[in-house]
């Protein structure tokens, strides 16, 4: 199966013609994120939350539906769509659905959003049927592909090891198989991003799902049973043509981001536990790859170890301009200048909890645990942030945060000279919540993103 494109040019499909047209697009006016109950004592389903973030709406910086899923102990993470702005040039497609799964369960909920303040649930894949299919488990990353297919990176086998592979649904939400022709050379896997005019995909690596399921473990490092290399596939043939062993500089590999412009080979990916940067480039017929950042790690009163800053997040700007990431543990965003790849420029900071006391407060609210998941604006001038990692994890190293809830935070972003600032009008604070605290995940608009929309 080649994966081709729905004819550029053609439209008006989802999604918008070009990355330039995206950034003049409405503002937001609602955001998706999963919300969380597995994990904190709490025997209540995981949710699909609908926020108000219209400034000119009665509702502005409030949850005004929540979407239960009909089990309990999904742990919903990551989710995307199944149509984007690599679908632009076909008009039979929309963006409809969202496509969520749960990491823990292997489930997939599929997500209508056809009224945009009030999603139904459409479908069920159960976890028996994809393991009796694919041979897979613990979905991951979801990207809408050019030819109307979803694709799902999954990081384990049917019992939890590595290495996982990547599954496809079609239209109809059926499975399809596996995308890939083999995994060799391939020991883990997290998330992926492709590039079809330069016929690639990139694919990075965690650890296989019993390794990191109960929680982040030194040894396990020790171990080598953690991800360090970045994979290369071609987008053809579905074979992984290049590697990188990131080494000690480079351990767990996770989010990775190639430029929005469709023609552009610059990428980058974020090494969570080294707290490095990596910047990817095409020359002559293959791939470099080269650290840009590197964030040392710092000693704390108490802590056997210094800690590590752990980046969980990065996206880049639809401009192509900036990359944010984001600090679990130590508890800051940054946002740096990317208009030379090569050498990024820091051009702002701003704290937002954390494990080294720098984190301040907001609407009275004292910012719990660190920044974590990230989602900007199409305009790049208003980025959204939740602070809950995995709940094992953050049971490990933010125990109050099954108490306290999740935040969601906006931070205002000065995109001519760089700069961040937090929005103090914008809070939700997950801890009051029906059920009790949850704690907030990933989060996407309906209109589409930075970190969901692919141009071809």
């Amino acid at each position: 199966m080649t994966h081709t494109g729905c004819g550029r040019g053609c439209g008006p499909g989802p999604g918008y013609a070009s990355p330039e047209a995206a950034i003049k697009a409405e503002p937001e006016k609602v955001l998706y994120v999963v919300a969380l109950y597995t994990g904190t004592g709490i025997e209540e389903p995981d949710y699909f939350a609908t926020v108000d973030v219209d400034p000119d709406s009665p509702n502005y910086s409030h949850v005004i539906h929540r979407l239960p899923m009909p089990y309990i102990g999904d742990e919903l993470h990551h989710f995307g769509w199944n149509s984007c702005s690599s679908c632009h040039g076909d008009p039979s497609k929309s963006r409809r659905f969202a496509v969520i799964p749960g990491q823990r369960s292997s489930r997939i909920y599929i997500v209508d959003t056809v009224d945009k303040k009030a999603p139904k649930l459409h479908k069920v894949i159960e976890p028996e049927e994809i393991r009796e299919k694919t041979h897979l488990t613990a979905p991951h990353t979801v990207h809408c592909l050019p030819d109307g297919h979803v694709m799902i990176s999954m990081l384990g086998d049917s019992e939890g090891n590595g290495p996982g592979g990547f599954l496809l649904l079609d239209k109809n939400f059926d499975i399809a198989g596996r995308w890939e022709r083999q995994t060799d050379g391939m020991r883990f896997n997290y998330d992926f991003w492709y590039q079809p005019r330069h016929n690639v995909m990139v694919s990075s690596e965690w650890a296989a799902p019993k390794t990191y399921y109960p929680g982040f473990d030194l040894n396990d490092v020790e171990a080598d049973k953690y991800g360090h290399h970045i994979h290369f596939w071609d987008w053809s043939t579905r074979e992984i043509i290049q590697s990188f062993d990131l080494g000690k500089e480079g351990l767990i590999p996770l989010e990775l981001r190639f430029h929005h412009n469709p023609n552009s080979d610059h990428g980058f990916v974020a090494a969570a536990l080294s707290s490095t940067i990596w910047h990817w480039y095409k020359r002559n017929d293959g791939w470099e790859i080269e650290k840009v950042i590197e964030i040392a790690p710092v000693e704390v009163e108490g802590r056997p170890i210094p800690v590590s800053a752990l980046i969980t997040d990065i996206l880049i700007s639809i401009s192509d301009r900036y990359i944010y990431l984001s600090n679990w543990l130590h508890g800051d965003i940054r946002q740096y200048d990317i208009s030379n790849p090569a050498h990024p420029k820091l051009t702002g900071q701003v704290w937002c909890g954390g494990l080294l006391g720098k984190g301040g407060e907001v609407q009275g609210h004292k910012l719990a645990g660190g920044p974590q998941m990230l989602q900007l604006s199409l305009d790049g001038k208003r980025l959204y942030v939740t602070n809950s990692l995995l709940s094992s994890w953050d049971n490990q190293f933010y125990p109050d945060l099954s108490k306290t809830g999740s935040y969601m935070l906006q931070i205002d972003c000065d995109t001519e000279n760089g700069g961040l600032t937090i929005n103090e009008n914008f809070y939700i604070d997950f801890g009051e919540e029906p059920a009790g605290p949850a704690r907030a995940h990933e989060m996407h608009y309906p209109g589409g993103d930075s970190t969901s929309d692919i141009w071809v």
